[in-house]
């Protein structure tokens, strides 16, 4: 028997150890589901007070309970650490760490690359490898595999790599780990094999392809797509605004249509740790190759004016009520870059939040999913969710709907705010107009 039927085996027979590296949004949801299904999980984390919560049986994650955290700490399935001597341990690592940008909108693989070196040091052979971590294609084999090599390991005989795309929604009630189909590409036949059966035991579908850099170019294609198609209504949405024509209908009636069109929706700008990230990271790779990808670069262009598209229509909402947004008090509803969701990454809000600052408004802002703002990569707040009440709402020259929270009380909103700039047609697709509600 083979090195790799004899892990494919052992994989079955729940006798092995899966370590997941990053215990975030991407992660967590990874660690619940392999321990849910039998493996023993081993989790790894810089943030101290994450690894303590979790293996108080606690979450930090508002859609996973921590019933299922605390199930798994308790039956000895889960375990948190931040000891990086112990990432010999586990059979599997899987990567799940953060791939941002710089200031200069180049990719920022440095938690990669650490990740890397340290399961470099530890590294022995029967081990798999897999990057979940959005980036571009290459990525595995150019940072991953030199650094295994090194030390004399043979890839696909030795020790295995692949790439797996992350693909985790938040909030999404409709889709979680175990029914978003799987798509996996190994650096060798071997590599696939491998992590194709570990990722089937845990999730319905995988979807092989012929290579990491093809597994790594899917989920650029995935989030390129979505940013593309966003750009393209926030742009129509500015010039439908001239014409007086309302973007939302305009949607509303083309997606009767059964065939050739599919629904996008404008906002005030992308958020979270994909869309707004992801493609740039084609962009810059593609320069190597010599190619510009204009398109792409210019759907980012019009994604990113968007806050300021926003802060732009309430300023000339005031105007014609014959107020200054320097000295005006404003509230945004909602902080998080997506509906029902506890993720304030890159989100628009924040970007608007800034921009009113510097024009001199007074901002609050309420969001039930975070009483106090958290401190993000670009920006640092001081301060705390607003309860909504008919006296508070009353306080405000206007409020700015940026995220369309379900839990937000958008009749008492409609009653008691004097002005409504609203980015997400949270109040009209209510039935909630008036002249005091504006579009943006």
């Amino acid at each position: 028997m083979d090195k790799a039927e004899h892990l494919r085996q052992r994989i079955v027979r729940r006798d092995y150890t899966v370590g997941v590296i990053g215990l975030g949004y991407v992660g967590l949801p990874l660690v619940l589901r392999f321990g849910e299904v039998g493996f023993k999980v081993l989790g790894f984390d810089l943030d101290l007070a994450k690894i303590k919560q979790l293996n108080d049986g606690g979450t930090y994650i508002d859609h996973i309970p921590a019933e299922r955290v605390a199930r798994l700490v308790n039956s000895g399935q889960f375990e948190a650490t931040l000891d990086l001597d112990r990432l010999k341990e586990p059979d599997a690592l899987i990567i799940c760490v953060p791939t941002p940008l710089t200031p200069q909108r180049e990719p920022d693989l440095q938690f990669v690359r650490t990740t890397a070196d340290a399961i470099a040091r530890t590294l022995r052979p029967g081990q798999l490898v897999c990057l979940e971590s959005t980036t571009y294609p290459g990525t595995t084999e150019e940072i991953l595999v030199p650094r295994f090599t090194a030390k004399g390991l043979r890839i696909g005989e030795d020790v295995f790599v692949a790439f797996s795309p992350e693909r985790e929604d938040p909030g999404n009630r409709d889709f979680t780990t175990s029914t978003i189909p799987k798509v996996v590409g190994g650096v060798t036949p071997a590599c696939l094999a491998i992590a194709s059966t570990l990722y089937s035991e845990a999730v319905e579908r995988i979807v092989p392809v012929s290579s990491a850099r093809v597994a790594e170019a899917v989920k650029i294609l995935e989030n390129v797509y979505r940013a593309v198609n966003i750009a393209l209504v926030n742009e129509l949405k500015v010039a439908f605004d001239k014409m007086n024509i309302d973007v939302w209908e305009v949607i509303q009636a083309a997606k009767t249509k059964p065939f050739g069109f599919q629904a996008f929706y404008p906002g005030p700008g992308l958020g979270g740790h994909c869309i707004p990230i992801d493609p740039f990271y084609l962009t810059w790779k593609a320069r190597e190759y010599g190619v510009t990808t204009r398109f792409i670069e210019l759907a980012g262009q019009i994604n990113s004016s968007m806050p300021l598209f926003v802060v732009q229509r309430l300023m000339e909402a005031l105007n014609t009520r014959g107020k200054a947004l320097n000295g005006s008090r404003i509230l945004l509803l909602g902080m998080a870059y997506k509906k029902d969701a506890d993720d304030a990454r890159e989100s628009p809000a924040l970007e608007i939040l800034d921009l009113l600052m510097e024009k001199q408004a007074i901002v609050d802002y309420s969001d039930p999913y975070f009483p106090r703002l958290p401190t993000g990569r670009r920006h640092a707040f001081d301060l705390e969710s607003v309860s909504l009440t008919p006296q508070s709402l009353r306080k405000y020259d206007a409020a700015v709907v940026v995220t369309d929270h379900s839990a937000f009380p958008y009749q008492m909103i409609h009653e008691h705010s004097a002005l409504i700039v609203d980015s997400r047609n949270a109040l009209r697709s209510r039935g909630l107009g008036g002249d005091h509600v504006v579009g943006a």
